[in-house]
């Protein structure tokens, strides 16, 4: 529309006529956005007649009319509308319109009106404007008239309409952001600082619904239309939490000492604690004629340090105060169950439930800024058998539980899932994590040094594994003897036959740890034979290899065997197919020379004969006799299973380490004195560089 079109519009906009009315503010609305035909109108008189129209129509011409209105304030012109003493007129009718009209196209223009009203407040304003003008303030009065006016608003957050949703939490974020506004020194009509109001006002705010109706908004198929308000909402949500954070507990705050009042009668403190008797025995006296003396452990009982609670807030702040009353009402009969459960076990092994409380704040704080899920510690300090001087350890592992669980949750998983994933997380995958992140921690500061301490930890494990293996060749094991095959002829057959009478085969290593002792027995006894029963010996000085068809590394490597020499870097191995691999029976074979001077030549293929075979009854033990007899005369090991044993153990023994390596001693900085430059008193210009 052309400005000079304006004085014609503003006469139909004046008309008596509804219809020219009506037309005429829908021309308006599409054209009042443009600054130079907004400058024209205002300067014509138009706000004058905009107004009027505000308060005296109905139907689409208000709506057109609040539209209008709306547009010309997002365009930063027509603020003198709110100002005067007309202004709380204007504004209580539009809070009228929320309350009483219920038309979504006038409920949507009046709300994105007032959205613009309240966040003006921040904007530079003149010395003459009168306080309250904008912002919270400039609202109280209609509410005044209209209490049930946030309840409406409230309620159109679960309007259909997802454009009058979103100005509905618009005009809540709005009021939030005013209400903890820092910059509001001026006070109230009754002469109370606005800034002291806030946490009544946010808590009437969530009374009323408001976190449960956002949250259904985000669960819902609208997220993209109502995208910027709800991250607006969520960044608000942060802002409050700050400012809870920072209030300090003060027992000189009547809510503060109801506060803490209320957790002690939470607990269900008995006689005894009140008489400052707790083992249960009959009260003195003093006490049965009424005096009272406190508990001397009455917040201790309750998981703090001390029994001057408040000053252990200072961290979490008023927030750990509301988390915690919050958890407790909500949860009054496990709370106490969960006191009288810590009650019975020794001192060093109770969990301090508020301070529990309290971490779980500051980690939730720290991670995501949500809820309090105290419950998650608990069942860590349960399942680990944690005592008190671990406390900081299992609130490490928390923070990494939130950061798996909370971290990872997408945008429609529900609340109640979120806790079952706390509940249920796996603890030895969370050890996993906890050990990954201190290993990446620990490699990305100390890199070389970490490696140093990988290989030195890794020739301690091999000693222990190989002691391990010697021990099970100390114990003795029971070994078959496999049945001659029908093909055999002649006298080796029958040789086979008489020797298979005795089917089972018992070997043991002397305590010397000289000889391997071993029999033959045509029963496997219950109870295992004494080293007196072994007949047979072999002095393993004598022993020149070792050969089995036992894996070397893995399972796709179980075709192979090995060969091993202890005279020289002797060592072959040779394929068997996969079919008749699995067919094969595993056995381990010892050889040795047949003379000194077989053993002695200077090429070290001396010849050689087999001088006791072992046919292990399952894999476990072919591994460690194997590799039991190689470590035995000082050689590598080679099968898998001992290989993945040395690795377990060294990366144990590492995690050990780093877990009892303090955060100050990896990230202490350098010790006290270093880099102090040396004074040169006492010294003089007489110096030279020696070259």
């Amino acid at each position: 529309m052309d400005q000079a079109d304006i004085p014609a519009l503003l006469s139909r906009l004046a008309s008596d006529e509804d219809a020219a009315r009506k037309m005429a503010v829908f021309k308006l609305q599409s054209s009042i956005n443009d600054p130079s035909f907004a400058d024209v109108f205002i300067s014509s008189g138009g706000l004058i007649i905009l107004r009027r129209l505000i308060m005296g129509t109905g139907g689409n011409t208000l709506a057109y009319s609040l539209q209008s209105l709306s547009r010309l304030l997002e365009v930063d012109m027509g603020w003198d509308i709110f100002e005067g003493p007309t202004a709380g007129e204007l504004v209580e009718r539009i809070v009228e319109l929320i309350v009483m009209n219920p038309l979504v196209n006038i409920l949507r223009g009046a709300m994105s009106i007032l959205v613009a009203l309240v966040s003006h407040s921040q904007a530079p304003r003149s010395s003459s404007r009168a306080p309250g003008t904008f912002g919270f303030r400039a609202l109280k009065p209609a509410v005044a008239v209209y209490p049930q006016f946030f309840d409406l608003v409230i309620q159109q957050l679960n309007s259909a309409d997802h454009a009058l949703c979103a100005n509905a939490l618009m005009l809540i974020n709005s009021l939030i952001r005013d209400a903890v506004s820092a910059e509001q020194p001026n006070p109230d009509s009754n002469g109370k600082p606005v800034s002291e109001e806030w946490p009544k006002f946010i808590k009437r705010l969530q009374d009323l619904g408001l976190i449960k109706a956002v949250y259904n908004l985000m669960q819902s198929s609208a997220l993209q239309d109502l995208a910027h308000p709800l991250l607006e909402f969520q960044s608000l949500t942060k802002l409050l939490l700050r400012k809870w954070k920072e209030v300090r507990v003060d027992l000189e705050r009547p809510e503060h000492r109801r506060a803490l009042k209320g957790l002690h009668l939470a607990s269900a403190p008995s006689r005894d604690h009140y008489n400052g008797t707790t083992n249960g025995d009959e009260a003195p006296e003093a006490s049965k004629k009424g005096s009272k003396r406190h508990n001397p452990e009455k917040w201790r009982r309750l998981g703090f340090e001390t029994e001057s609670p408040a000053a252990e807030f200072e961290g979490a702040g008023f927030l750990g105060m509301m988390d915690l009353t919050d958890y407790v009402r909500k949860n009054e009969d496990g709370f106490q169950k969960l006191l009288l459960e810590q009650s019975s076990r020794p001192l060093s092994e109770r969990c301090p439930v508020a301070r529990a409380s309290l971490s779980v704040t500051q980690t939730l704080y720290d991670q995501f800024d949500c809820n309090n899920w105290a419950a998650g510690l608990f069942r860590l300090w349960k399942a680990t058998g944690a005592g008190q001087g671990d406390f900081e350890k299992i609130v490490e592992l928390v923070r990494i539980l939130m950061d798996q669980v909370v971290g990872s949750s997408g945008r429609s998983k529900d609340v109640v899932e979120v806790e079952e994933d706390l509940l249920e997380y796996d603890l030895a995958r969370l050890r996993e994590l906890q050990m990954d992140l201190l290993e990446m921690s620990f490699e990305e500061n100390w890199g070389q040094h970490l490696y140093q301490v990988r290989d030195a930890l890794r020739n301690e494990s091999l000693s222990f594994v190989k002691e391990q293996r010697v021990r099970c060749l100390l114990q003795g094991s029971w070994f078959s003897k496999p049945a001659p095959r029908k093909e055999s002829q002649g006298a080796n057959f029958q040789a086979s036959r008489a020797g298979h009478s005795t089917p089972w085969r018992y070997a043991k290593l002397s305590h010397n740890r000289r000889y391997l002792h071993y029999a033959d027995f045509a029963l496997r006894t219950e109870l295992d034979p004494t080293l007196e029963a072994l007949t047979e010996k072999i002095d393993l000085s004598k022993i020149s290899s070792v050969v089995s068809n036992v894996s070397m590394t893995n399972d796709d490597e179980k075709s192979n065997t090995q060969t091993t020499d202890t005279s020289g870097p002797k060592t072959s191995a040779s394929s068997i197919g996969g079919a008749s691999a699995a067919k094969t029976t595993t056995k381990i074979t010892m050889f040795g020379f047949t003379s000194a001077e077989e053993a002695l030549r200077p090429t070290g293929d001396g010849k050689e004969q087999p001088l006791l075979t072992l046919y292990p009854l399952n894999n476990s033990l072919a591994s460690e006799w194997l590799d039991g007899m190689l470590m035995l005369l000082d050689q590598a090991p080679l099968t898998a299973d001992t290989q993945k044993l040395v690795t377990l153990v060294g990366e144990y023994s590492l995690k050990i380490r780093l877990l009892n390596v303090g955060m100050e001693a990896a990230y202490g900085g350098p010790p006290p004195g270093a880099g102090v430059v040396p004074s040169r008193q006492g010294l003089d210009d007489d110096y030279y560089y020696e070259i």
